[in-house]
Parts: structure tokens; C-alpha cells; sequence
């Protein structure tokens, strides 16, 4: 999940946290700095860790939880490559690995994961990002149309066998194209979640202008 200081990315996190939790039955564990949102156990057992009263680091609590046998991983943010590292071994060897970056969309938050190891590592990070990696949601904030509060504007990047070429091969600059055209996957651009938000009645036609990724080319569909 990838997106600006303040748009909302710990609330969306913890829903998902929350509907796993509500729906089956696994062991999640949440390293987060801080505890935003607290989890009572349902059908799933839940341990949170927070920064400074129980671990270090992202990386040493990382560390620990492979050791406790999740299924479910919550890394509030991979802030560092001892971080990636672990989360991405996490997630090749079974788990369910859901953390947070500060990109402005799906494309830069891979890139910011691949440009963070050296040049020599970078094909085998692709390759591991590209049997690994199950999502990316890029999210902002935008005001409602009635001025009582935010609503959430969502890219959706789905890791379907056409992304996971791109990824392999280090053409991760086709995949918005693949992002547009890939709503029978589950995937939908910005400007399309804007569109169908300005639609709705959600928001209005100027706020959704000015936060588009291509502004001109929305000002010409939306009327």
C-alpha cells in the first residue's frame, strides 16, 4: 500500500487486518511504529508489536515474527533494505506480507523497491518481486463534494501474468498501460476511480482535475 503522509494508508491496512481477522482463521502478526489501531482476536490470533516498547526495528521484529510461524505479516513501513530484504524473503516463503512505502503510485513504489539494492542485485530482486508480489494499491485522500470529510481515490495494481513479465523484464514503465485496460483483473487506474467517484456524485469534477494523474486527458472525458 503506497501513498502520501497522511492519506489514509494505516486505516486501509488495518480494514484488511481487521477482515482477515473476522474471516479466517491465522495467525497475524502487526510490527507498527506506532500501534494506530488496536486488534482484539476473532476467528484469527493476533499479536501487535510496536516500535520502542517491543522491538528495535522493523527488521528485528521481522526477524523474531518468521520465527513464530504467521501467516499473516503487518509491516507498518519498509523503511529501509534490511526491511525489503526480510519482508520479500517473508513473502516467498509463504507468508502474507502487507506494509506501506511513500510513492505517489503503483509503478514508483516498485521502483522504489528495486532502486533501493545495488546495481548488481537488481535482476534477482525483479525476479523475486515478480513471483512475490500479489498487489499494489496506491491511494490518496480527496475532499467529499458535501465538505464533510475525505474519501479514498485508489489505483489498483493486481500482479497478473502480464505485470509479472513487466516486472521480470524491467519494463515497469508499460504497466500503467496494463493497469487501464486490466478491470476484468480486479485493477483500476487513479483517473478511473476519480471518474467513477466524480459519477457517483463523491466529489467534484474540479477536485478530481486537479489530483489526475493525466489532468487533461480527465477533463476531456469527465464532463
Amino acid at each position: 500500500l503506497t501513498g502520501p503522509t497522511g492519506s489514509g494508508k494505516s486505516t486501509t491496512l488495518a480494514c484488511m487486518v481487521d477482515y482477515i481477522n473476522t474471516h479466517k482463521a491465522c495467525h497475524i502478526i502487526t510490527i507498527e511504529d506506532p500501534v494506530e489501531y488496536y486488534h482484539h482476536s476473532s476467528e484469527s490470533l493476533i499479536n501487535q508489536r510496536e516500535l520502542g516498547a517491543h522491538t528495535h526495528s522493523f527488521a528485528n521484529a521481522l526477524r523474531s515474527a518468521l520465527r513464530e510461524d504467521p501467516d499473516v505479516i503487518l509491516v507498518g513501513e519498509m523503511r529501509d533494505l534490511d526491511t525489503i530484504s526480510l519482508a520479500l524473503t517473508a513473502a516467498e516463503t509463504g507468508h502474507l506480507v502487507m506494509s506501506t512505502l511513500h510513492t505517489s503510485s503503483a509503478i514508483k513504489a516498485i521502483d522504489r523497491v528495486i532502486d533501493i539494492y545495488p546495481a548488481g542485485q537488481k535482476d534477482q530482486i525483479r525476479s523475486m518481486l515478480s513471483e512475490s508480489l500479489e498487489a499494489v494499491i496506491a491511494q490518496k485522500l480527496v475532499p467529499s463534494k458535501d465538505g464533510k470529510g475525505r474519501i479514498p481515490a485508489c489505483e489498483v495494481m493486481i500482479a497478473s501474468t502480464a505485470i509479472r513479465n513487466l516486472i521480470r523484464e524491467d519494463r515497469i514503465y508499460q504497466i500503467p498501460s496494463i493497469i487501464q485496460s486490466g478491470g476484468v483483473d480486479g485493477m483500476q487506474s487513479l483517473d478511473q476511480d476519480l471518474q467513477r467517484l466524480v459519477a457517483n456524485g463523491k466529489i467534484e469534477r474540479k477536485t478530481a482535475v486537479e489530483i489526475a494523474d493525466n489532468p487533461k486527458l480527465f477533463k476531456s472525458n469527465v464532463l
